[in-house]
């Protein structure tokens, strides 16, 4: 085998978004790279399947995807000639209150504007500038740990960014549901959202509300790495399917690899060439909760109680601020919250091929321990009843994967972390090690492309991408740039 793949100049170990954007990136530059995929398909965390019933199509991780749309990269790459076709839902997210009423935060900044009542004035003051400077702001954001290329923009956001979700909620917002919705936001960065920093999370995601929305991909998830997998092979590029790579022993040694693969699996398959010394360190990588998730055949579409809802193709499930905030902080003690904060995605509403007709699908998840193997299935179905009485009566099966199962869907999934890793303050920048180039590992063309490098979690190709760069920077002497 090794005589074979000495023919190739690179190879990549996982197919996930940010293994196929560094084997992308490689190709771009007539380098001659193979990708190793352990599954019978290609796609990491973005595959749509069938799981109970006949013609409903299911995202089985990711589902809705405003970072794929952010991307630097992925904007450069002809994927629509691929088959990628995104669809934008009426309303990129909902929060639902108690009340029937709900937060609705439209694509259009001004129309948002108008629905936020007293808290107008301050969510133009905290947003407005991020929206406005979104298309180059987003290249530091996603970019290496450097000197940003727009020093006042990022200046700005790090300044509000730095706070804690709560703290700067509190600061800006005098309503309670406009609390809520941040909280909601920022609740995708899966830490206690009395953390420093994780305001960030909030505003990156409420920027591209407005700045680019909240799309789906039609046809599912899939259609993503399909078209990033079929962009490459136009390149030359190969992908060998149902390959689990246990060892290093048969590659060559003096070519590069990259590994879109956390710590914990780089060290089982490279052990004989990583030091003891740096085995310890990347031992000490810490992963975060992890997540339980449910999906749901439906027999119709979900009643919520606020029609506004039933138009949007992302909804924040967990009350108030407060009420969000507990549930998060419970996770990280070990505690799984009897009203969990809860992701739901109806996609159906808005692409046809996702279910027969008449008939729809729901993705929803909550936050768990690491670790855990508890069902929280009826739990979410009680949030979700909460705000849509009569749910119940419309489901005609689930399907669940507790956190456990994640990561024996994908070992990626330590314990069930989807992130690749806790984005808690220490691993914002360093992951896995505190280093400028955090891609490559103090080993000879050993580097790490996955979610456990910068920017982190989401399906955004910008590790992949960040870790090519250094590859063709320190193994070819190619400066990369976007």
């Amino acid at each position: 085998m090794s005589s074979t793949l000495s023919n190739y100049d690179a190879f990549v170990i996982g197919s996930g978004p940010n293994g196929l954007a560094a084997a992308i990136a490689l190709a771009q530059q007539g380098l001659k790279v193979k990708i190793f995929e352990a599954k019978d398909t290609v796609g990491g965390g973005t595959r749509t399947q069938e799981l109970m019933e006949s013609g409903f199509k299911h995202d089985i991780c990711s589902a809705v995807h405003p970072t794929a749309l952010s991307s630097p990269f992925f904007k450069s790459l002809p994927l629509k000639d691929y088959g990628l076709e995104w669809i934008h839902p009426d309303f990129p997210v909902a929060h639902p209150l108690d009340n029937g009423e709900a937060v609705i935060a439209e694509k259009s900044f001004e129309n948002t504007l108008e629905r936020l009542g007293a808290d107008s004035k301050n969510y133009r003051k905290l947003f407005k500038d991020f929206i406005d400077s979104w298309e180059y702001l987003s290249k530091d954001l996603f970019g290496t740990l450097r000197i940003p290329n727009h020093p006042l923009a990022m200046m700005r956001f790090g300044w509000y960014g730095m706070f804690s979700s709560n703290l700067l909620s509190n600061s800006f917002f005098k309503l309670e549901q406009t609390k809520a919705y941040f909280a909601g936001l920022a609740a995708h960065s899966i830490l206690p959202l009395e953390n420093a920093f994780t305001a960030s999370f909030g505003l990156v995601l409420g920027t591209t509300v407005h700045s680019v929305g909240w799309p789906i991909a039609k046809n599912g998830s899939h259609s993503i790495t399909k078209a990033l997998a079929g962009f490459f092979q136009f390149l030359g590029g190969e992908i060998e399917l149902n390959t689990h790579i246990q060892s290093l022993d048969e590659f060559p040694s003096d070519k590069p690899i990259l590994f879109d693969l956390t710590p914990q699996q780089v060290i089982t398959i490279a052990d004989n060439k990583i030091p003891d010394s740096l085995k310890d360190k990347l031992l000490r990588f810490n992963y975060g909760p992890g997540a339980f998730k449910v999906d749901f055949a439906l027999s119709e579409p979900v009643p919520w109680l606020n029609e506004d809802c039933k138009k949007a193709g992302t909804l924040h499930l967990g009350g108030s601020m407060k009420e969000i905030s507990h549930s998060e902080k419970e996770v990280w003690k070990g505690i799984h919250s009897e009203k969990p904060y809860v992701l739901v995605s109806q996609p159906s509403l808005f692409d046809e091929s996702r279910a027969p007709e008449g008939k729809h699908v729901l993705w929803s998840y909550c936050h768990v321990p690491n670790g855990s193997t508890e069902n929280m299935e009826e739990r979410i179905i009680n949030q979700i009843e909460r705000y849509a009485p009569g749910f119940r009566d419309i489901i005609i099966s689930t399907s669940t994967m507790n956190a456990m199962d994640f990561e024996k869907y994908n070992p990626n999934y330590i314990g069930g972390d989807i992130n690749g890793g806790a984005q808690n303050l220490k691993q914002l920048f360093g992951r896995p090690l505190l280093k400028w180039d955090p891609y490559k590992l103090p080993v000879d063309h050993l580097y790490i492309c996955s979610s456990s490098t910068p920017p982190g979690g989401g399906v955004h190709g910008m590790s992949g991408f960040n870790a090519a760069r250094s590859v063709l920077k320190n193994e070819f002497g190619i400066k990369l740039t976007l």
